[in-house]
């Protein structure tokens, strides 16, 4: 029993030896890993690199739109009167010349009998003038009466003449302003608006609902043909030539589609929001847009210049430098080259100068690295955070913020996070 004892424990002890043995290996060359892998990332740095993507080849934009008639016509009242009948109503088509309403005028109807009477009376006194002009002249060759008297009988009926003249005009002014008693159709369209019941005064002014402002009785619009409205961005101002087209949806109609073409272009940015008003027709045949809705346009223009899109995390700030890209030389050494920004957008910018899709970037660089430092290629492993977060505490010296100016007064701002440096 004793010596079988003796002989498990030195199995045992054995065991212990090997095992300890093999710890003691294992502690060894994860440590010479590990002091590997520092030296190497002391030496040279790990690095992820990308390629700069080349501009699309059309550049797009998604702009609100309103949709109008191709012609509105609002008609306000010229007249001061009651509404006697309105003859159409909201939806109704029209042509050109229907009746739309009539307004009763009764102080309008008085003023002008008053005209016409005056008007008589202007002429009676003429007939007077004349004859007695016509009596002094046959005096003339007797010496009966001055020839002073008689030039100024003929002068008097000169004068009568010109009274019984601005008297049928001012006839004629009212019988003018009668016209507008009646509201016609200006031309064949729809009623989109009307603003008018029987019995409500109106007037130049407005209506006695608002009688301080000016209210239009109708609005007849074209609706066969539309215009629509966008205000385009300065940057995209130069692809509005003819031959542009618009793709066109609305809210209430969101599976279908319009095509909207080019027409003209204000050709003037306003200074407020530096957009250019620009105007797009739309053939609307069997009527289904109504005009003032809202329109949403994708506009497609093709493009060609020479630049590149960079993810913003490829971006090296370095004080009073110029904003930089760190590129990799054919031996895997870092190049800071300074580069020239476009167009900023969300988590990219397009670079116009310095950059081409051949160069081998940096993504991430660290901020430690410098121009001519070696580095080591590396393949991201999956779910490798490609854009660092930004860290809760930034230092000032770590920002990047870019202003760009443009012609009055255009601003862009870029801000870039440099990435923290690798753990060891």
């Amino acid at each position: 029993m004793k010596k079988f004892s003796g002989k498990y424990t030195a199995v045992v002890a054995l065991l212990l030896c090997l095992v300890y043995l093999g710890y003691r290996i294992y502690d060894s060359r994860s440590y010479a890993a590990m002091l590997r892998e520092t030296t190497l990332n002391a030496i040279a740095p790990p690095v992820s690199i990308i390629s700069p993507k080349p501009v699309s080849a059309t550049e797009s934009i998604t702009l609100p739109g309103t949709i109008q008639g191709w012609y509105e016509a609002t008609t306000y009242a010229r007249v001061t009167g009651y509404v006697k009948m309105w003859h159409k109503k909201y939806g109704d088509w029209v042509k050109k010349g229907d009746i739309l309403a009539e307004i009763s005028t009764p102080d309008l109807d008085a003023e002008y009998r008053q005209a016409v009477k005056s008007l008589e009376s202007q002429r009676a006194r003429y007939r007077l003038a004349e004859v007695t002009a016509q009596r002094w002249r046959a005096l003339r060759p007797n010496h009966a009466v001055s020839e002073q008297a008689i030039t100024v009988k003929e002068q008097e009926l000169r004068a009568q003449a010109a009274v019984v003249e601005a008297a049928h005009h001012q006839v004629m002014n009212i019988e003018a302003f009668i016209g507008f008693k009646t509201i016609l159709a200006p031309f064949d369209g729809v009623v989109i608006q009307r603003n008018i019941n029987v019995g409500d005064l109106i007037s130049k002014q407005g209506t006695l609902h608002t009688p301080n402002a000016k209210t239009n009785l109708y609005t007849v619009a074209v609706i066969d043909k539309l215009r629509l409205f966008i205000k385009v961005p300065a940057y995209f101002g130069s692809f509005l030539t003819p031959g542009l087209t618009a793709d066109v949806t609305v809210p209430q109609l969101p599976n279908r589609h319009w095509t909207a073409k080019f027409l003209t272009v204000s050709r003037g940015f306003d200074v407020a929001t530096r957009t250019a008003t620009s105007v797009f027709t739309i053939d609307n045949e069997d009527r289904a847009l109504w005009p003032g809705s809202y329109a949403i346009v994708h506009l497609t223009a093709p493009v060609d210049r020479p630049a590149v899109v960079i993810p913003t995390s490829a971006l090296v700030y370095e004080k009073d430098e110029a904003l930089q890209a760190a590129v990799l030389t054919e031996d895997n050494r870092v190049h800071l080259k300074p580069i020239t920004v476009s167009n900023l957008m969300d988590s990219s910018v397009e670079v116009s100068a310095g950059l081409s899709t051949s160069d081998r970037l940096i993504d991430n660089p660290p901020h430690t690295l410098l121009e001519g430092d070696q580095v080591r290629i590396v393949t991201p492993r999956p779910g490798y955070l490609m854009t660092p977060k930004e860290p809760e505490e930034k230092s000032p010296s770590k920002d990047l913020t870019i202003t760009q100016n443009g012609h009055n007064g255009d601003h862009g701002r870029l801000t870039a996070l440099s990435t923290p440096e690798p753990a060891k």
